[in-house]
């Protein structure tokens, strides 16, 4: 048999370089927020003081406080978007290998909040190895979950 021939086209997909810093960041944020969902629920947000049924204008701008409203908003608002970040999770999680989807299970997911070395000595896996699969897996996430951020993008911290 003859040598293998190169392809000579080659395709760029790089337009935008990809900070990768700030996507591993948003993409653990989310994992994090996903984990406190799961494991703690949604906590509703109530009112300090009951509001008046009179209505009373202030200040000059005749603008009203709707302190009840503003809450019940958000506490429908909010778990809305956290059952929806759980199942976008979730069939992001299946697009994983069996070994890629343990190795984010017990980095981020679980509970126990054991360290790095630790689960790739139970996995039987070396501690290289366990940081490349949990850095695929990552990237996996941030594409599959829409997480990627691109040096050109400013990113605002709430």
């Amino acid at each position: 048999m003859g040598k293998r021939r190169k392809n000579n086209l080659q395709l760029t997909f790089n337009i935008l370089p990809i900070d990768e810093k700030a996507t591993r960041r948003a993409v653990e944020e989310y994992l994090e927020t996903v984990r406190q969902y799961r494991q703690i629920g949604f906590t509703r947000r109530e009112a300090a003081i009951t509001q008046a049924y009179v209505y009373r204008e202030h200040q000059s701008t005749n603008a009203i406080s709707k302190q009840t409203e503003i809450i019940a908003v958000y506490n429908v608002d909010k778990e809305t978007e956290l059952k929806e970040k759980d199942r976008l999770l979730r069939l992001a999680m299946e697009r994983l290998s069996s070994i890629q989807r343990e190795v984010i299970q017990r980095s981020y997911l679980d509970n126990e909040g054991e360290f790095d070395y630790i689960s790739c000595g139970e996995m039987g896996l070396s501690d290289r190895t366990y940081r490349r699969i949990k850095n695929e897996a990552i990237n996996i996430l941030s594409f599959a979950l829409d997480l990627t951020v691109s040096h050109n993008e400013v990113i605002l911290v709430e």
